[in-house]
């Protein structure tokens, strides 16, 4: 009897440990946790991964962006770019006849293998079901519109209960729209939520948001009190020095408190605005000054994201949009290898006490150029500045007596120890060079917890 009990309770734990969600919510509501430790969201937008690559060239992006220190790679099953009509790397379509009841089996086996290619180098998915454009299309998309409330609930369904068991998938509806105001477009997402939700059992067994146009709430403006609706994810798009800060404190302040990030800051090698005649081209400064202010200012982790690499640019696409370089050699942009540096600081740090705090600068902080942000632990603070501006702390933010403190290079992940401080009053600090581009992060720790150099 004993032994038949055993493997009852062992049999059971097997299949929950399947079907297990392996990503929550922190009990404070602000981070995502996995297996319970928090979660660093270090994003590619890599919307093209499933419909343009070729298993090995996939497998050649993964292992990469895994190197690079990555943690999410944010990619879309029915993709955008003529994603319907035009096949993918072997010839396949995703839908029978464009019906989102009928998937190609063939195609999503490719799906399957990057999805698990990725669990292997310890990437998860970011996985859209479909761009925005399946639903209503706009001068940005191809269409056709092939979902409504019904099928959009069959489809969310089919496909997660496809990938359920897979421990390395967060959920992300919407594909770069707004659902129009009058229209169906709300009761479609939901309905593909509630798909979602269904096959794993239920809202709280499975993490859902919603990837928008550019606006100032993110999807929480629709969205952020449905139940399925885990986080709040922004798009602040491809304009050099939005107010990303403002539009992630909103978020961070509103009731019923949600996770927020900023799931498509300005690109590497965009045109700025999209008008490259007259603003040029994004370089790795202003993706650098995008993800650190959003960290900053209360997102849990940061996506990164290149004009080459969402399309993957190869010599057999159409250029979208004027991009430069073909994927494979944008892999290695500046920004892609400096973003490892916020990841490394995030990290040194313990994470899931750490809020955002402008109380902890003295000087009037409104100029999106020169902007001045700061955030900060129970034991430690961070300052991020911008153009390597000077300015004054109120001390006493932070627990000790006494505080230690480094000048952190976002560039090459360079710390230089500069001291030691009493936790009183108001201090002073100026960053070792300033001008455009040299943005610079201060590190003070209570000296008391020996945390080593970030």
């Amino acid at each position: 009897m004993k032994k038949l009990l055993y493997s009852v309770l062992f049999l059971c734990s097997v299949i929950f440990n399947l079907t297990a969600q392996s990503f929550t919510v922190s009990s404070n509501k602000r981070f995502i946790l996995k297996e319970n430790k928090p979660f660093v969201w270090v994003g590619d937008t890599a919307w093209e991964l499933f419909h343009a690559l070729d298993r090995d060239s996939a497998t050649y992006y993964l292992n990469k962006r895994a190197e690079q220190g990555f943690t999410i790679i944010q990619a879309v099953a029915l993709a955008e770019l003529d994603g319907l009509n035009s096949p993918n790397a072997y010839g396949d379509k995703p839908l029978i006849n464009n019906d989102p009841t009928k998937p190609n089996e063939a195609y999503f086996k490719h799906v399957d293998f990057i999805i698990d290619k990725a669990a292997e180098v310890g990437l998860t998915i970011g996985l859209l079901p479909t761009w925005g454009d399946k639903v209503f299309k706009d001068r940005w998309g191809n269409g056709p519109e092939i979902f409504d409330a019904e099928n959009a609930k069959i489809y969310g369904k089919w496909i997660a209960d496809r990938y359920k068991n897979r421990k390395n998938i967060i959920w992300i509806l919407g594909g770069d729209r707004n659902p129009r105001a009058g229209s169906e477009d709300l009761a479609i997402w939901r309905a593909m939520a509630s798909g979602v939700a269904e096959a794993y059992g239920g809202n709280d067994k499975v993490l859902i948001t919603f990837h928008p146009q550019p606006n100032k709430e993110g999807a929480s403006e629709w969205f952020h009190n449905d139940d399925w609706f885990d986080f709040n994810m922004f798009q602040t798009g491809h304009c050099r020095d939005n107010d990303v800060y403002n539009r992630i404190a909103g978020s961070y302040e509103r009731p019923n408190t949600k996770p927020v990030v900023d799931g498509e800051p300005i690109y590497e090698d965009h045109p700025v605005c999209f008008n490259a005649n007259d603003l040029g081209t994004t370089n790795a400064y202003d993706v650098r000054k995008a993800i650190y202010l959003d960290v900053f200012a209360g997102a849990f982790g940061f996506t990164y994201g290149c004009h080459d690499i969402w399309q993957m640019y190869r010599s057999t696409a159409a250029p979208v949009n004027g991009p430069h370089i073909f994927w494979k050699k944008a892999l290695d942009l500046p920004a892609a290898n400096q973003i490892k540096h916020l990841k490394r600081l995030i990290e040194s740090r313990p994470i899931l006490d750490r809020i955002p705090d402008q109380s902890l600068i003295v000087e009037s902080n409104n100029s999106a150029y020169e902007r001045i942000q700061a955030t900060r632990g129970n034991d430690y603070a961070f300052v991020y500045s911008a153009i390597g501006k000077s300015f004054t702390v109120n001390m006493e933010k932070v627990s000790g007596s006494q505080l230690i403190g480094y000048w952190f290079n976002p560039k090459n992940g360079q710390v230089k120890e500069i001291g030691f401080f009493s936790n009183k009053g108001k201090t002073q600090f100026t960053p070792p060079t300033n001008g455009y581009g040299q943005d610079w992060v201060l590190v003070l720790d209570d000296i008391s917890k020996k945390y080593p150099k970030p």
